[in-house]
């Protein structure tokens, strides 16, 4: 299966940015279904992790508020071309996806 991160990263001036789009339904569980007139279930991402070189960066918890397709965008110092990058993600049905890459 394909992964649902889509990540790039750019550094310049020892700053790095991370830049990445999740494929993910974000799911409220306050949507009504047309068809059968019931409510969708709340499925969403509920933690969102970056680590540089198998240290954490940035962590957050998200909740039902955040959008289809979530986009992602941060800076941090310290990498250099080359050091891995790790995003991971955590939803409420207990799925992940993780995708690891180098920086550039």
């Amino acid at each position: 299966m394909a992964s649902t991160i889509r990540v790039k990263t750019k550094t310049r001036d020892n700053i790095t940015t991370v830049r990445a789009i999740i494929r993910h339904p974000m799911e409220t569980g306050f949507r009504v279904d047309e068809t059968s007139g019931e409510l969708i279930p709340a499925h969403f991402i509920k933690l969102v992790t970056v680590k540089h070189n198998d240290k954490t960066v940035m962590s957050c918890d998200w909740s039902r508020a955040v959008s289809k397709n979530p986009y992602l965008s941060f800076m941090f110092q310290g990498a250099k071309t080359g050091d891995k990058l790790e995003l991971s993600w955590l939803d409420t049905q207990d799925k992940t996806d993780t995708v690891e890459t180098l920086i550039e």
